[in-house]
């Protein structure tokens, strides 16, 4: 049986699953997940060629559990190839795009507890990420992940909802989202909550303006993020460094438990000139986790 170990989830970088090269690079990366994508990047004509092409990669691979693959939505009457296809090499994970609440992960659970049966993979080592906001019904489904099997993280995405709604523009001047996909950001972060799983923020299509690439991540880590998608082996270091807490964070956090492991039973400690509640040892106890990569 295949062991998966725990990993970290601050940088899932994507690269064609019809492009060697290119998977070779985000395999070699310092990515903490490298995620080869059977779906958007390959054209309908390269589909085949691509899942044998991704299974190929994947065997090769030493640590095939940071090693997943966004399959094609199960809308699209492709998903079964691509598992037929991908599982006996043994992916650490699938990512499920279009889906549209949490009845499409206990579908695709299924299909990969199958194929999991098949390969002589421990069943339910397959982990899934879904992408929960690429449809307008998507997006009133958001909070019904709860419970999902396999489910440890939830994205978004704005390319593919744009497309649905007809929306020609995304960014308003200042390059932030317009409300309707800053909606969309809002209810993946809170479904994932919800849920139990880690949100993971959508990419940034610029991928030569590093500085913003990190100054958004920073933001939307400060928000409840816990990763961040990456489009360009450029992008993983700047993001790797957003999401990993810092030596002044880790001290702090350490500080706050101590202060209420000094004084048990209290609902607030006085810190540094500060109050504290119990909420903020809570958050002090996730980052303390967080940087120990649990």
């Amino acid at each position: 049986m295949t062991h998966r170990p725990t990993l970290k989830m601050r940088s899932w970088l994507f690269a064609p699953g019809d492009s060697e090269k290119k998977m070779g690079k985000a395999i070699a990366s310092d990515a903490d997940i490298a995620l080869l994508d059977l779906e958007d990047s390959v054209v309908p004509e390269r589909k085949a060629e691509a899942r044998t092409m991704v299974a190929e990669a994947i065997a090769a691979c030493d640590n095939r559990a940071r090693v997943w693959v966004r399959i094609n939505p199960l809308s699209g009457g492709l998903t079964e190839a691509d598992l037929d296809a991908i599982m006996a090499a043994g992916p650490g994970g699938a990512f499920l795009p279009k889906a549209e609440g949490g009845e499409d992960v206990a579908t695709l659970d299924a299909m990969l507890t199958a194929r999991e049966e098949a390969a002589g993979i421990a069943p339910g080592s397959t982990k899934v990420a879904a992408l929960v906001t690429e449809t307008a019904a998507a997006m009133f489904t958001t909070g019904t992940y709860a419970g999902a099997p396999r489910l440890v993280a939830m994205s978004w995405g704005a390319e593919d909802l744009s497309s649905e709604l007809g929306a020609r523009v995304q960014r308003g001047e200042n390059g932030e989202y317009l409300p309707i996909f800053e909606l969309a950001r809002s209810l993946c972060l809170l479904g994932a909550v919800k849920a139990g799983v880690a949100p993971i923020e959508t990419v940034q299509p610029e991928f030569r303006d590093l500085e913003a690439l990190e100054k958004r991540a920073r933001a939307v880590r400060a928000q409840g993020f816990r990763g961040m998608l990456a489009i360009h082996p450029a992008q993983v270091a700047p993001i790797n460094a957003a999401f990993t807490p810092s030596a002044e964070e880790i001290a702090h956090a350490r500080a706050v438990v101590q202060a209420f492991a000094d004084n048990p039973g209290a609902g607030t400690v006085a810190l540094d000139g500060n109050m504290l509640d119990r909420p903020h040892l809570a958050l002090a106890e996730r980052l303390l986790a967080e940087a120990e990569g649990g």
